[in-house]
């Protein structure tokens, strides 16, 4: 398993090196929207999934072969939730040592209820947990969380580690359309949100393949109704534009495993991530890595996205 990858553009931290200490999928949450498929099973053990010195021997040779200015952040962010990683308060301190460079840790937070995770956390620069539901049935239909983390819990952990946090706090708000984005559902959010006092309120959409097919963003009044409940604390991100950094792989096969473990794409944004090689060659590699049962297709919004072939995603319905 790779651990550290890119750096690769960020829709909030710019030029991201990523550091992922869980494999896929590892998480407490099976989230109806996320990119990397459906969780099977779920699991909520804190334990080594990688060793320590195997993710920091990645990590310093990635620093090592970069220029400081290519890159803005260094990105705890798991193919799962990181913060099952039992030594993530290690893994953070570690890095802090290797590099002056911002540290984000990028959660769904369902763990922070726990004394020892918020410790763990305390030391990033910048922690991002996911907070896009203010009741507890909205909460389930959108995450189908483990039973071990409840709405309850998420909302506790959140406010304990507010008071006790001097970072950033950043909270992601991923809408989906028909489950979060009526008056109702944003009103319980806000309130939510106004308990907790985070930074920033990040607005995103989903926008690579879901898990499941009938995922969609919400329509022009459901965003406009989103950005006037929430505040003005809260604001849309957008998808980042820039290219992957893919020094280190020596053919496309290796590249594109690399990006769509983490990063389902559509074959002509892959074309634009891999210039190293000709749009040929590219093909030619995709058509490589599906004959070997390494990578996949996988139907939504009306494209095509390659994905890892272990990603789990509900089939698309038949056209009629």
């Amino acid at each position: 398993m790779a651990c550290v990858f890119g750096p690769i553009p960020s829709r909030r931290l710019g030029r991201s090196l990523g550091v992922d200490p869980v494999p896929l999928k590892t998480c407490n949450w099976n989230c109806v929207y996320c990119q990397l498929g459906r969780t099977r099973p779920l699991t909520n053990e804190r334990r080594v999934y990688v060793p320590l010195p195997v993710i920091l021997n990645e990590l310093e040779q990635a620093l090592a072969n970069r220029a400081p200015d290519e890159i803005d952040w260094v990105t705890i962010v798991g193919s799962g939730e990181p913060t099952l990683h039992s030594e993530i308060g290690e893994l953070i301190r570690a890095i802090k040592r290797l590099t002056t460079l911002p540290l984000a840790v990028i959660t769904n937070g369902a763990l922070l209820y726990l004394p020892d995770v918020r410790a763990d956390l305390c030391a990033a620069d910048a922690v991002m947990p996911t907070l896009s539901a203010g009741s507890a049935s909205v909460y389930r239909a959108l995450h189908r969380p483990h039973p071990e983390t409840t709405f309850e819990r998420l909302l506790e952990g959140l406010i304990a580690f507010r008071a006790e946090y001097r970072g950033k706090l950043w909270v992601e708000v991923m809408l989906v359309r028909g489950v979060n984005d009526s008056e109702a559902a944003l009103r319980d959010l806000a309130s939510a949100l106004q308990r907790i006092q985070p930074d920033r309120i990040d607005i995103t959409l989903p926008e690579r393949p879901p898990a499941e097919p009938w995922v969609e963003p919400p329509d022009a009044g459901g965003l406009m109704r989103a950005t006037a409940i929430l505040g003005a604390a809260a604001h849309v991100v957008h998808p980042a534009e820039g290219s992957f950094d893919l020094r280190g792989y020596a053919t496309p096969v290796e590249a594109i495993l690399a990006i769509i473990a983490r990063h389902p794409m559509r074959v002509t944004e892959l074309e634009r991530a891999l210039t190293r090689w000709a749009p040929d060659q590219v093909h030619e590699a995709l058509r490589t890595l599906e004959a070997s049962g390494a990578a996949r297709l996988i139907e939504r919004y009306g494209s095509q996205f390659w994905c890892a072939a272990d990603a789990f995603y509900a089939p698309a319905a038949p056209a009629p």
